[in-house]
């Protein structure tokens, strides 16, 4: 049974056994001895510390459990004995301990402020991806300006979360080189000798070379390259999950504060939101709940980007992951809420029929025509949509061309018109109101029937898909002339049972037993009374033969 220490080795608190700790100190003693006359001698330890906390706390299960002299001879191994380093201070050519084996786990994600002009994330990128910092800054730069200002969102995500390189095992880690005794050490003086001006260049991957080169057989190094390989690929899907998530929330982020302000600012959309049942604050809601319910798990998407990319990711805690669930789970509910409050709206169909009658008898010819409003469209023309218009008195209304005109016969002595208007609503009478709210006239001369090629309504009403038929029943006998605009409101299927084709615009046609007759179309000789019985009789035949006959008749010979 062995007794069981707790130290604070780097700020972290660890459980070993008394053994372990007395090796782990010997250890420590030994760098300090090695180092006692190097300059910076502290922050090399502190760095030491910091890199020995790491490998443990990543060699531990969880936190009860007790570091042993295995785990702590592990740690020695890695990071090299330190009677190998007692060099003299000008001397950067030291061999690594022969049993040691510095492992390298690759280039780590940090962001460099040391050569850094503002959060040092390009720096970092740049030594992780292997490119020029200064062109990773001109693409922020040239991204930055083409999409108006949303990558530097990205830009300020990344300064958030990827952790500064702020030790120097962080900073051999950032540059991929292997953490040990000797790397520090150099690191450190390198810093120092940047200062006083005697730093000579040291060629740190030569290093990393070192520390690969024991990998000499075949099947080794082959293992190593589909490991580069699988890790590049792991790397590359990090980078494309990051730019995914981290576009889609800046474009959510864009359309909150773009569609849902209404009540905040004068949208130039605002009036359209009227069209519908939402008023502004629902329109605001709506946004909001829209962005959460899609930007919650693209922004764990985007963190899980980011832990791809960054090995040592700080967690946003259990705590803030329950409460975005909660939001985003509160958020679904409210869509649904709303969701089902706009499709109430038009749950029922309502119309209100106005039947006139209309004074032609079967010796009278009728004109129909369309006619537009210059406020609204110059030309009439059917259309099924809904515009915002301003009438003649500057008011808003809503304005659509969906007019629909039928025409039939009757065996009435005089014709009539029926005019039905309809919308929808949340209930029957709701729809009954909203179509009897429609504004829509005609006028008749006595000879010409005008009909208002549009209808309006107002604006407290909403779109809820209102439209107007207008069916005509004119008497057998009568004649009809439909003018040329009025063709895209009767294009009708034969569900309407219309009489007035397609193509019968500016012609005279005389009312018959459902259907029509031409008064005025060319006549076409094949379709006379004449013709077909000449053709039964089989005369037309006769008359080629007699004429072949004569004809080889005046031929000599």
């Amino acid at each position: 049974m062995n007794k069981t220490v707790n130290i604070n080795l780097a700020g972290v608190f660890f459980h070993i056994d008394e053994d372990a700790y007395a090796r782990l100190q010997h250890y420590l003693e030994a760098i300090k001895t090695s180092l006692a006359s190097t300059q910076g001698r502290e922050e090399i330890m502190a760095d030491i510390e910091a890199r020995i906390a790491e490998l443990f706390g990543e060699k531990l299960k969880n936190e009860r459990q007790v570091i042993s002299v295995r785990e702590v001879d592990e740690i020695i191994l890695v990071m090299g004995q330190p009677e190998d380093y007692m060099v003299d201070e000008e001397i950067f050519e030291d061999e690594p301990y022969p049993g040691a084996k510095p492992s390298s786990t690759g280039k780590k994600l940090y962001r460099d402020t040391d050569n850094s002009y503002i959060g040092g994330v390009s720096s970092g990128l740049g030594h992780y991806l292997g490119i020029h910092p200064n062109w990773l800054r001109l693409a922020w730069i040239l991204l930055t300006i083409f999409s108006t200002g949303a990558f530097l969102l990205i830009y300020i995500a990344l300064w958030i979360f990827i952790p500064e390189a702020k030790t120097t095992a962080d900073k051999l880690a950032m540059r991929g080189e292997p953490v040990t005794i000797s790397n520090i050490e150099k690191k450190i003086r390198e810093g120092f000798d940047e200062v006083s001006g005697k730093m000579k260049n040291i060629d740190y991957e030569k290093y990393g070379y070192r520390a690969k080169s024991g990998a000499d057989s075949a099947a080794t190094a082959a293992g190593d390259v589909i490991m580069f390989i699988l890790n590049v690929f792991v790397k590359l899907v990090g980078i494309l999950i990051l730019l995914i998530a981290g576009t889609t929330l800046i474009g959510l982020f864009i359309g909150l504060f773009s569609i849902g302000t209404f009540g905040i600012i004068d949208a130039p959309w605002t009036d359209y939101v009227e069209m519908t049942s939402f008023t502004t604050t629902d329109i605001w809601i709506i946004s909001l709940l829209t962005f959460l319910a899609v930007g919650i798990p693209f922004f764990f998407l985007f963190i899980l980007g980011l832990k791809i990319l960054v090995s040592k990711l700080k967690s946003i805690g259990r705590t803030a992951k329950l409460v975005l669930l909660g939001v985003w789970i509160i958020s679904i509910l409210g869509l649904v809420f709303f969701g089902i409050k706009q499709a109430s709206e038009r749950a029922f169909d309502g119309e209100v029929v106005k039947t006139e009658t209309l004074p032609v008898r079967a010796s009278d010819t009728l004109y129909i025509s369309m006619r537009g409003n210059p406020n609204f469209q110059s030309y009439p023309r059917r259309r099924g949509n809904f515009q915002l218009k301003y009438d003649e008195n500057d008011q808003k209304v809503l304005f659509s061309s969906d007019i629909r005109l039928v025409v039939r016969s009757t065996q009435d002595s005089v014709g009539r018109m029926e005019i039905t208007r309809s919308a929808e609503g949340r209930s029957f009478e709701d729809a009954r109101r909203k179509a009897a709210a429609i504004n829509y006239h005609t006028g008749f001369d006595g000879k010409e029937l005008v009909l208002d090629g549009y209808l309006t309504t107002s604006m407290e009403h909403g779109d809820r898909d209102q439209e107007v038929q207008v069916l005509l029943y004119l008497p057998v006998g009568s004649v009809l002339y439909a003018a040329d605009n009025t063709y895209s409101f009767h294009r009708n299927s034969s569900y309407y049972d219309d009489i007035l084709k397609n193509g019968d615009e500016e012609k005279y046609l005389k009312i018959t037993q459902g259907g029509t007759e031409c008064l005025d179309c060319p006549v076409d000789p094949w379709d006379t009374d004449e013709a077909s019985d000449q053709w039964e009789n089989n005369d037309w035949d006769s008359g080629d033969n007699q004429e072949n006959q004569d004809q080889n008749d005046s031929i000599p010979g």
